[in-house]
């Protein structure tokens, strides 16, 4: 029944495109700010969804804020602007290197982290596939592991594979594909730090490509989306392998759970469009609720990552990116992405191959 209502649904929205310009731009920042918070805060960011708000379209926090977990909610947005070209591009099939790059954008380059015994300090290198093992203990105190590092570029090297082929076949839903894709991804946790904002990311990837609205899943909702991941877990069984192969019917309750917010999302979207609401909101109310007090000081907040860097990273997952394009990812003027483009190419760092209309960034020196 829920397929059918769902399928209804998509029919409704696809006639109803395109919309509007600026109710489009309403409902992009509105999802802007509710996914980058709610897939943050899952994984432990501290940001409150007032200062999410204010610092993804001001650049300012208000109050106490950790330095790191303003810099990965800016890098987190970066990540989703450049997820929503890769995703539209479909002359362009999903790779592990964007995969990678995405991972080395969100994380804000390497860090340290200290060991949950506290005993010791190890370095998190993004972009890569991890050197260590990882594992968490489910709440019986069992360990759970995760493939191993020697299995992880060979499981990573399948999911591709197998993702581009149903994807031409067709004969998967657009939210089974993009279920099972999320699970898959997770049984393998091919990187140190990152592992589950990659996977909501690459969900919406799917959804996007596709034509549905992207989803959030909520934090007040953790609970739910940990336990029917764990149902999944033990559909499967523990061994990473299986997990990383997952058959449909073992991941059931997670496309369920999936279905869920996609047909909320497409109500939603479609009776803002027909006028029939006002707003959407796919945060908690009392999470809304900004507790900082209005007298607290603002301060500009600069992710630790250049300019520079940030282009070259993108520059080199997208050739044919324009100037306009970048100011829009990176939340910059285009007059800032010209003078950086032009110390670049100073530097030999990059060079421009053709016209300015027809051509493409081509990196000649890192």
């Amino acid at each position: 029944m829920a397929v059918r209502v769902i399928e209804k649904l998509f029919k409704e929205w696809r006639a109803l495109q395109p919309i509007n310009e600026v109710l489009q731009s309403r409902m992009d920042r509105s999802f802007m700010i509710d996914f980058n918070y709610n897939s943050n805060h899952i994984e432990g960011n501290t940001l409150t969804y007032g200062q999410t708000k204010l610092l993804l379209l001001f650049g300012k926090v208000k109050g106490e804020a950790l330095l790191r977990d303003c810099e990965e909610m800016k890098a987190h947005n970066t990540g989703l602007e450049m997820m929503k070209i890769q995703a539209l591009d479909k002359e362009r099939p999903l790779s592990e290197s964007f995969i990678r790059d995405l991972n080395r954008i969100i994380l804000v380059g390497d860090f340290y982290k200290t060991s949950h015994d506290g005993e010791y300090r190890y370095k998190i290198h993004t972009g890569v596939y991890k050197t260590r093992p990882n594992s968490v203990i489910t709440p019986s105190g069992e360990v759970f592991d995760y493939a191993s590092p020697e299995e992880t570029p060979s499981l990573m090297s399948d999911l591709i594979s197998w993702y581009r082929k149903e994807e031409k076949k067709g004969k998967l839903s657009v939210i089974e594909l993009a279920a099972l894709f999320h699970y898959r991804y997770i049984r393998i946790h091919p990187f140190e730090d990152g592992n589950g904002r990659i996977a909501r990311l690459f969900m919406n990837y799917i959804l996007y490509r596709h034509g549905y609205p992207m989803i959030v899943i909520p934090t007040a909702d953790r609970k739910k989306y940990l336990d029917v991941l764990r149902q999944c877990d033990e559909a499967t069984g523990k061994e990473p392998f299986r997990g990383a192969n997952a058959a449909l019917e073992q991941i059931k309750p997670f496309v369920n759970f999936i279905s869920i917010y996609t047909e909320r999302k497409l109500k939603f979207a479609i009776q803002l469009v027909k006028g029939e609401i006002d707003e959407i909101s796919e945060t908690d109310i009392e999470q809304q609720k900004d507790p900082i007090e209005s007298e607290n000081v603002s301060v500009n907040v600069r992710v630790n990552v250049s300019v520079k860097g940030n282009i070259l990273n993108i520059i080199g997952q997208f050739p044919a990116i324009t100037v306009k394009e970048l100011a829009k990812i990176l939340s910059v003027t285009e007059r800032t992405i010209y003078r950086n483009l032009n110390d670049l190419k100073a530097a030999h760092k990059i060079d421009r191959v053709g016209s300015d209309k027809t051509g493409y960034w081509k990196i000649i020196n890192l």
